[in-house]
């Protein structure tokens, strides 16, 4: 049986939309009364924090290292989508996410991923079909039908698509949306389809056109990609129709702060206290069926304590009455678990990586910081003995994806925004099929940190051309199970030599990982070659070229 205990405070009941003094009873793990009292502690009582859409993996952490972290910041759920682990290990993956999180009181609450592999256009370790899709919504532990990134599937009809889509609806269990730069008709057709909520938005008129389609918008604030300024207006004008999330993010910024960081940044604009707090408790509870309590009767005691809602810092952190974080220390323990893996790649050489000099100008991808956008950038390549190289003057980097799952030969092309002077940095965190991507000034240091992850079958590494630093990564080639704040800090040292390198994006791993993640337009590159994500097609280096 699990301790009763009371507390009092300002009371935020976001079901009533009022604040009052009030004093809240739990016993076994549950809200036994909330009551009105003349005199209460100074401290703000609100339900536990949601984060309405995140990918565990994007944290390198295992699910339960990743609670450990949450808590801290008031976090007791996340709405996940366990698609990146789903593309190495199929089914086993999520099972393996489940299991983990299962170990600790934090509320994971699973979506069955419904784009496995994300596009015909790249290798992945798995396949789960729309008959695999209608088993796990059946299941209980299994909470929705989680984002839809094959658009063009949705909008022309795709059979295979539009069975899952059936299958969520016939399940009752809410779809995940993911349709960034559709026009209106196409926004229309998409909702229409029984998607319900967005997170790819980056302008006010594109979530409002969404909203008014049926849609609910996700506003993002991630360690790469960052909405919340362009969309927060929408808390003033469409409070009810909005969540937030982080969607990805990586273990130095979690040990920082986490969805709590975004409600500060709400309140300290003045938007409505009760508009903000609803959008990470109320909100998604309602959308998505959770589990997680809101302070009412009967409700799970998922309870957070902050000193005022001007600091907004967290005091205490209870899930189901348990106290899981206390004055900004973690009280979930640590747990060792099973690493699994699926990893076939053989080691590179430079030859392999060389591209021969072609006709006309050559298509560069151009990344942008905070985007996961990108454009396409048309360039005179620079050539020695014959063959295309790196660039440092003009910014222009190799770049290199290569099939962990089969020895394969690597598709190379060049992108620029990255500004590095040396050196060269890979990781197998590659959404969404998680290969080995890499860019680099030279072809010798590339096939170094290359090299670095084939035999450690996972991870992130750098090099200046002198040293090499790796953060291994056993668990699929996403994430490990070590102490989170130990994974923190070797991450923010990797990430600090990478930015020594040279460049203007903040965080260059994250940006780096969605280089080859083929639903985002503009240009892409994935282990098969140079994709245009506009016309959702292979494409040529070289102009010149026939396609």
């Amino acid at each position: 049986m699990k301790k009763s205990f009371s507390i009092t405070g300002q009371l935020v009941d976001v079901v009533a939309g009022k604040m009052f003094p009030g004093k809240v009873k739990v016993k076994d793990g549950k809200i036994l009364s909330v009551t009105p009292v003349e005199v209460a502690e100074n401290q703000f009582i609100l339900p536990g924090l949601i984060d309405a859409h995140v990918h565990i993996e994007s944290s390198m952490l295992v699910p339960s290292e990743f609670a450990r972290l949450a808590v801290v910041h008031g976090t007791t759920a996340t709405v996940s989508d366990p698609h990146e682990i789903a593309n190495v290990l199929g089914m086993e993956g999520i099972d393996f996410m489940i299991n983990n999180g299962n170990l600790t009181p934090f509320k994971f609450h699973f979506g069955a991923p419904s784009c496995v592999p994300a596009t015909v256009f790249e290798s992945s370790g798995a396949v789960i079909n729309a008959s695999q899709i209608d088993k796990l919504l059946q299941r209980n532990d299994i909470c929705y039908l989680s984002e839809m990134m094959n658009f063009p599937g949705v909008i022309f009809g795709d059979q295979e698509v539009h069975q899952k889509l059936a299958f969520a609806k016939q399940h009752n269990k809410p779809v995940d949306g993911h349709a960034p730069g559709l026009d209106s008709e196409n926004i229309k057709k998409y909702a229409d389809a029984g998607i319900t909520t967005d997170h790819e938005c980056t302008t006010i008129s594109e979530a409002i056109e969404k909203i008014n389609a049926g849609m609910h918008i996700l506003i993002r604030e991630g360690s790469a990609a960052r909405n919340f300024e362009a969309l927060v207006p929408l808390l003033a004008t469409h409070p009810e129709k909005v969540m937030f999330c982080s969607d990805d993010k990586h273990p130095d910024d979690l040990v920082t702060g986490h969805i709590n960081l975004l409600i500060k940044r709400a309140l300290w604009a003045g938007y409505d206290e009760m508009a903000v707090i609803r959008a990470c408790t109320l909100n998604p509870v309602r959308h998505y069926k959770l589990t997680s309590g809101l302070l009412q009767p009967g409700d799970p005691a998922d309870i957070v304590t902050v000193d005022n809602l001007a600091g907004f810092n967290i005091q205490k952190t209870f899930i189901n009455g348990i106290l899981v974080a206390s004055e900004g220390k973690s009280l979930l323990q640590s747990y060792k678990d099973e690493s699994p893996n699926r990893f076939l790649a053989t080691p590179a050489t430079a030859s392999d990586i060389e591209v021969v000099g072609g006709e006309g100008k050559m298509k560069v991808i151009e990344a942008f910081d905070g985007a996961l956008v990108t454009e396409k950038f048309l360039a005179d390549p620079v050539l020695l003995n014959g063959k295309v190289v790196s660039d440092v003057a003009t910014g222009i980097m190799k770049i290199t994806v290569i099939n962990r799952y089969e020895p394969s030969k690597p598709a190379v092309a060049f992108i620029r925004g990255f500004g590095l002077q040396r050196g060269a940095m890979a990781s197998t965190v590659a959404h969404d099929s998680h290969n080995i991507i890499c860019i680099g000034t030279n072809d010798a240091d590339m096939v170094s940190v290359i090299n670095c992850l084939i035999a450690h079958k996972g991870g992130i590494a750098v090099t200046d051309g002198q040293s090499l630093d790796v953060l291994p990564l056993p668990v699929a080639g996403l994430m490990t199970g070590i102490d989170g704040y130990e994974v923190a800090e070797k991450y923010e040292n990797i990430n600090k030599k990478a930015l020594a390198l040279g460049g203007p994006l903040k965080a260059p791993f994250m940006t780096l990982s969605f280089m080859a993640l083929l639903v985002i337009p503009e240009l892409k590159l994935s282990d098969k070659g140079l994709f245009d994500g506009i016309r959702f097609s292979f494409t040529e280096l070289f102009e010149g070229a026939s396609s």
